[in-house]
């Protein structure tokens, strides 16, 4: 029997002032469902792809809300442009490794045509999303073994797995051979629903951790870089040089532009964790809204939609629900890790929560 990785909770802490959602998860959103594909071969294989599905029907037909941010931009994000351009997005997106995107997006793009046989030929092409961080010191980058298979089993299981179904976080999928802070870095996932005064939305957030130096971490509020290192470091930290993808969701009727104030305020919730943004990092911010659908072939020129009446009010409880989101999201994947053993015999440990608890008392 599979034992659930440990999050921060289990450990009794509860960071922030607003609650989570059932799943503490970007999952508490109806609709968005996660799958991975989870690589681990011989000695130096160690990664995978993460897929987040705004909705289960289809994207192409049925586009969503959506902005970019970046916060960082050394990385391989894309298509991000068009989302900039005409603030919507048409596909699942998809995280993998750095030099896994192109073959991330292909599989996607040969997804997308699968499905919508019309798209290049009675209407226009997609534009499929992919984010990535780089997974080399625990990977073989250069073998690219993510393809159309891999990519088809993480969308298939993001479908069979349902509405509000937990996310398996930790070294899986596109974080198996992620690292931040200098110990296993992976998958983390976080949500918060927001007071009733400002609407009661819940805003989710899943991350892709991959950054940050150990003398850096704050965990919970515990500045524990300070005196915590990983197992044989010696020496401070090289020079940053990590990335993190951070997907947010809600439910909230935003359109893209108020989408793209929430994508700014995910860089709170990392510099809560210790980040400082480093110049060799590559930090990108996808958001979406599922409230709305944008229909590709529209009955009318015109259609009615909810908007915030006040906008305000409504933020002064999204904002701090990203930030506490996005913190415990990088702080989950943190936790739910487990030391892993990489190409050419290289180390990231597990972090020992444990031992940061002891510290306090």
């Amino acid at each position: 029997m599979t034992t659930q990785p440990k999050r921060l909770r289990d450990y009794g802490i509860h960071p922030g002032n607003l609650p989570p959602g059932a799943n503490n998860a970007i999952t508490d959103i109806a609709g968005i469902r996660v799958g991975h594909t989870t690589l681990w071969r011989g000695d130096a294989v160690r990664t995978g792809v993460t897929v987040v599905l705004p909705h289960p029907g289809k994207l192409f037909r049925e586009k969503l809300p959506a902005s970019v941010h970046t916060i960082n931009g050394f990385g391989k994000a894309c298509g991000f442009e068009e989302i900039r351009e005409l603030g919507q997005i048409e596909s699942p997106i998809g995280l993998t490794a750095t030099l896994n995107v192109w073959r991330v997006a292909d599989a996607l793009a040969t997804d997308a045509i699968r499905h919508n046989p019309e798209i290049a030929r009675r209407t226009g092409t997609v534009n499929v999303v992919v984010g990535e961080t780089n997974d080399g010191y625990l990977n073989d980058l250069q073998g690219r073994p993510v393809g159309q298979a891999e990519v088809d089993a993480a969308l298939a299981a993001a479908q069979a797995s349902g509405d509000f179904a937990p996310v398996i976080e930790g070294c899986v999928g596109a974080g198996t051979g992620t690292s931040c802070y200098g110990w296993k870095g992976g998958i983390g996932t976080a949500s918060r629903v927001t007071p009733a005064d400002t609407g009661g939305w819940t805003v989710g957030a899943l991350v892709q951790t991959n950054f940050g130096r150990a003398e850096e971490l704050i965990f919970a509020g515990n500045a524990a870089g300070r005196w915590l290192r990983p197992p044989r470091q010696e020496q401070p930290s090289p020079p940053e040089r990590g990335s993190v993808m951070v997907v947010l969701a809600t439910d909230a009727p935003l359109e893209s532009r108020q989408l793209h104030r929430l994508c700014v305020r995910a860089g709170a919730g990392l510099a809560r964790t210790g980040s400082h943004i480093g110049h060799g990092s590559g930090d990108f911010v996808i958001a979406f809204s599922t409230a709305r659908r944008i229909h590709h072939w529209p009955e009318s020129l015109t259609a009615n939609a909810t908007l915030l009446a006040d906008e305000g009010r409504v933020m002064s409880g999204l904002f701090p629900g990203v930030v506490e989101a996005v913190e415990e999201a990088v702080l989950n994947s943190l936790c739910a890790a487990t030391t892993t053993v990489g190409r050419d015999g290289h180390i990231r440990y597990g972090l020992p929560v444990t031992d940061i608890l002891q510290k306090e008392r």
